[in-house]
Formats: structure tokens, sequence, C-alpha cells
């Protein structure tokens, strides 16, 4: 499994919210990101992914499969 083979939802925050972009991973609990734009928060997500199953590992919790997997 790569961060890329998970969905990752992005959507514009409001200015009182910061500004920038949102993103979430609904498969990951609690996985999300943000960033400037629409790249830099997808980018972000995946670090975030990464991290996360990392962490899931180590602590011996299960890691959801994608939904969907890349080619």
């Amino acid at each position: 499994m790569k961060p890329q083979d998970y969905e990752v939802d992005i959507s514009p925050l409001s200015e009182d919210d910061g500004g920038g972009y949102a993103a979430i991973v609904p498969e990951l609990p609690g996985c999300r990101s943000d960033g400037e734009t629409p790249h830099e928060a997808l980018t972000n997500a995946y670090d975030a992914i990464a991290c996360w199953i990392e962490a899931a590992v180590e602590l011996g919790r299960p890691v959801p499969r994608p939904r969907r997997v890349a080619a």
C-alpha cells in the first residue's frame, strides 16, 4: 500500500479558517492535512498518510486497506 492508494478529499478553507485547502483521508480516522494550494494539500496529505500508517504499525493497530488501489 502506498499513500497515493488512499482517497483524499480536498476542499477550500474559509478565510476565517485561515484560507488554503483542507485534505481529509476518509479511510484513516483523524488523518488530515492542509496546504496553500490543492496540490500542496494533496502532497501534505500523502505525508500524513505515511505517518498515520507508520504510527498504526508501531502501535500494533490495523491499517485499513484502500477502497481502491491505483494500478
